[in-house]
């Protein structure tokens, strides 16, 4: 489906969701079609990379989701919020990716060849010298430890931690109960503090003795 470009005095009319969706389920509207995109490919891009691990399959995952909406646009439900249906969809979509990473990964090492790690996505591409490669590895340390997280715990967190969305809003997308979602958030927090303890007071004690070097020794 072609989305027409976005003229500036449209967004003086931007509509809320759900009568965008409406618009878009009964009449194919496309300008309507294009502003749900606009508004929501940012944080559904940004979910399915932080599921997943990568960012290039997550930027795809992310724009076939907005294709699986306009596809079954006849199945959305109108009493219901548009941006739970989506969330929702856009997490099976990473549910599903993560089964096929698993079944390629369990393949690869049957096949005696090295399985493509989750860890590999985060590596840095450059170091960077001085206090941005210190947030940096501690950026991607954060990462990987997210990656370890089981499915259930780490959609919980993203979407509360990373999304901000409420403990109610993201027990709407899941279809479970609030009490169960907090519990999750609860395990998900400790899981990730007990991966990173221990990394980040060694990285804390390296950098230090890093600092009292001289400069020159830190641009090697």
């Amino acid at each position: 489906m072609r989305i027409t470009p976005f003229a500036s005095i449209n967004s003086l009319f931007a509509i809320p969701d759900e009568q965008a969706m409406w618009r878009v389920q009964t009449q194919d509207d496309e300008q309507a079609f294009a502003q749900l995109v606009r508004r929501w490919e940012g944080p559904i891009q940004r979910l399915c990379i932080r599921m997943i691990g990568d960012a290039h399959r997550g930027e795809d995952l992310s724009q076939e989701a907005f294709a699986r909406v306009f596809a079954k646009r006849k199945e959305y439900q109108p009493s219901g919020k548009f941006s739970t249906w989506l969330w929702r969809i856009a997490l099976n979509l990473c549910y599903d990716e993560l089964r096929r990473m698993k079944r390629r990964s369990e393949s690869s090492l049957d096949d005696g060849g090295e399985a493509f790690g989750l860890d590999d996505a985060f590596v840095a591409p450059e170091p960077a010298p001085d206090r941005s490669m210190v947030e940096q590895e501690r950026g991607e340390l954060v990462r990987q430890a997210l990656m370890k997280l089981p499915e259930a715990y780490r959609s919980v967190l993203v979407m509360r931690h990373y999304e901000d969305l409420k403990f109610r809003e993201i027990a709407e997308v899941l279809d479970i109960p609030e009490g169960t979602v907090k519990s999750r958030m609860a395990e998900a927090l400790t899981q990730m503090g007990r991966q990173l303890r221990p990394v980040m007071a060694g990285n804390e004690q390296n950098n230090l003795k890093t600092t009292r070097q001289p400069r020159e020794s830190l641009m090697i």
